[in-house]
């Protein structure tokens, strides 16, 4: 799971915080770097093609490794090549190839993110869980250290397109990782009955029945959809507002790199003790109101005049803060699905985690230019307020199971 994480973790500043510093870097409009959220659309998007990998033998000869383990060698190579496509554009020059680069890399990021979270729900047993999600999330961190602050430091000194070229290098163990994996032993009804209604009730329509008919699913997709708004918001746009207040290349992979990730495992280490402690409802209300907090950070940097020193107390402030609620959220993800929709259902709801920032976070750039950086990250703020009211509700009426895996 430590590998799965840094395979996962790697592809996502390529479409992400790593390539809009690129494109920064390069005197890309905001309104433009702000629109690069929408590249991401993959990963709201996944569970439209999720029935396919749940459901569906993998490809070819590859069906002989077995339904998780296939899908993956079938998409794992071919996002290394995307990887290795979008290190060979020129955004300045050529920005739409660039963005088309950065999306097919998306596409296959948010594909193999469907079959590894299958396969970690599948593999491991119920009291392994919470084991297993925490080595995901390490792995997953360091993977988003080397390919966002590494990535930005060898840039400053080898060039964009070395420093990705090395990135699509490390994305390799994905598929040796696989190779060496095991399938899951559990058994699962194939798409291979006759008739094509049959096929859509079970990959599409049976994993929604399932989900609707629980207590409250409404008012829990709600809470998914809007958890990460303000984060969306605020994230979107640190790349150029970074730059805006005057920090280097070096300066900012040094606040997002070592502070940010030393910040990050700390979060999820809290986040998970605290899941284990209190019970997923409480730890989630506590930490999700200390990560809306936490925003108002950016607020103070804005006003700092370009201090070294405020900047890596903003980012490690909100690293832990985001690490101790992603820990508490995506524990929550995980127990909201059924084991026969297991591929499926999770891809629906992290799908709609990340709605906000691949809607609302695209006009983010358009936002700053009318009302400036302290208002902005003065909504984003209050944008996160929504889904702290629905986990008020959730909590009081639907709540999650009080125990959970150590």
């Amino acid at each position: 799971m430590l590998g799965y994480g840094f395979a996962a973790g790697l592809p996502l500043p390529l479409s992400g915080f790593t390539f809009r510093q690129w494109l920064t870097h390069d005197g890309v409009s905001l309104g433009v770097i702000g629109l690069t959220a929408n590249i991401g659309l993959s990963y709201t998007l996944k569970f439209l093609w999720s029935p396919l990998l749940d459901q569906v033998a993998a490809p070819g000869a590859l069906a002989r490794f077995g339904q998780r383990r296939g899908w993956l060698l079938a998409i794992q190579p071919l996002l290394v090549l995307a990887c290795v496509g979008l290190a060979l554009t020129d955004p300045a020059g050529a920005p739409a190839t660039a963005l088309a680069a950065a999306g097919l890399v998306a596409f296959l990021s948010a594909s193999q993110d469907i079959v590894v979270d299958a396969w970690r729900i599948e593999t491991f047993t119920e009291r392994e869980q919470g084991s297993a999600l925490a080595a995901y999330v390490w792995g997953y961190r360091a993977a988003l250290y080397t390919s966002g602050a590494g990535a930005i430091a060898l840039a400053a000194h080898a060039g964009w397109r070395t420093a990705l070229l090395a990135v699509a290098a490390l994305a390799l163990v994905g598929p040796i990782l696989t190779l060496l994996a095991r399938e899951p032993a559990v058994r699962r009804t194939r798409l291979a009955m006759a008739g094509f209604g049959a096929r859509l009730r079970l990959a599409v329509v049976a994993p929604l029945r399932d989900f609707w008919a629980r207590p409250g699913a409404a008012t829990i997709l709600g809470f998914v959809a809007l958890f990460k708004l303000g984060e969306a918001m605020a994230g979107v746009m640190t790349a150029p507002f970074y730059r805006h207040l005057g920090f280097d290349q070096g300066q900012v992979a040094t606040a997002v790199g070592p502070f940010g990730l030393t910040a990050s495992i700390a979060g999820y280490a809290l986040g998970g003790v605290l899941v284990a402690r209190l019970g997923v409802a409480r730890a989630l209300l506590g930490t999700g109101l200390v990560q809306t907090a936490a925003m108002a950070m950016y607020v103070v940097l804005a006003y700092s005049a370009g201090s070294s020193a405020m900047l890596y107390a903003t980012v490690v402030v909100e690293n832990f803060a985001e690490g101790t609620a992603d820990a508490a959220f995506l524990t929550y993800l995980s127990g909201l699905c059924s084991v026969a929709f297991t591929a499926t259902q999770y891809a629906l709801l992290s799908s709609i985690a990340a709605l906000g920032l691949r809607t609302v976070g695209g006009l983010s750039g358009f936002l700053v230019g009318a009302v400036g950086w302290p208002a902005f990250y003065t909504i984003a703020l209050f944008a996160a307020c929504p889904a702290m009211a629905l986990m008020l509700v959730l909590v009081r009426r639907f709540p999650p199971p009080a125990t959970v895996p150590a």
